[in-house]
């Protein structure tokens, strides 16, 4: 049971106190990791996003979990995290679902300006950025995302809780699994070519 504590951390629970101390763990954790592979189905991962996205996002999980609304400093603590990006010695290895770029987190104009955002962060030294279309054939479902921390462990989420893995079976399994997307994935100015085609339909709406 103890182990199963410290695997298991629900949100409400995590959230008590809300959302900056959350944002800050993370950060500490992505700015001692070298490598971290991500995979995001519904999603902009945190640590790529604005914070017109990042307000939305927070303000939601507040609504629907009935924690604090410290909205302002958890988008902080959130544009915090990017630093790490830009710092010599990290490497971030993101797939993402394409379904992810047309959730709606925001207003239109703010969806726009996430995904002008995203297709940034292509081709920096620090971030090897794939999308995985909706129409390519995948040995896999894209049921949750997954974050793995220099191969050692494992982060996901569900609706109540975050889960962290450190089995190297588990370590091993989602490894194999985030192979198998990235497959699939595209890059480039072919991954360009799909998040401006998101962008342009939010364009459209404003």
């Amino acid at each position: 049971m103890r182990n199963l504590q410290t695997s298991y951390r629900s949100w409400r629970r995590q959230l008590s106190a809300g959302h900056r101390a959350v944002q800050e763990g993370h950060r500490v954790q992505e700015a001692q990791a070298q490598t971290i592979r991500i995979f995001e189905s519904g999603i902009i991962p945190g640590i790529f996003q604005t914070p017109d996205y990042a307000r939305g996002v927070l303000t939601d999980v507040s609504n629907r979990l009935g924690t604090p609304r410290d909205i302002d400093e958890g988008v902080r603590a959130r544009m915090k995290r990017q630093e790490t990006i830009y710092e010599p010695g990290h490497h971030f290895h993101a797939l993402i679902w394409e379904a992810a770029l047309h959730v709606a987190r925001c207003a239109p104009e703010a969806m726009a300006v996430q995904l002008h955002r995203l297709s940034g962060f292509i081709g920096l030294d620090t971030v090897t950025l794939g999308v995985i279309p909706l129409g390519a054939r995948t040995p896999f479902s894209p049921k949750h995302g997954f974050w793995i921390i220099d191969e050692q462990l494992v982060v996901a989420d569900t609706w109540s809780a975050e889960l962290s893995l450190d089995s190297a079976e588990d370590v091993a399994l989602c490894r194999r699994t985030w192979e198998l997307m990235h497959e699939s994935a595209i890059f480039d100015h072919q991954a360009h070519r799909l998040i401006d085609r998101a962008r342009a339909r939010f364009s459209d709406l404003t």
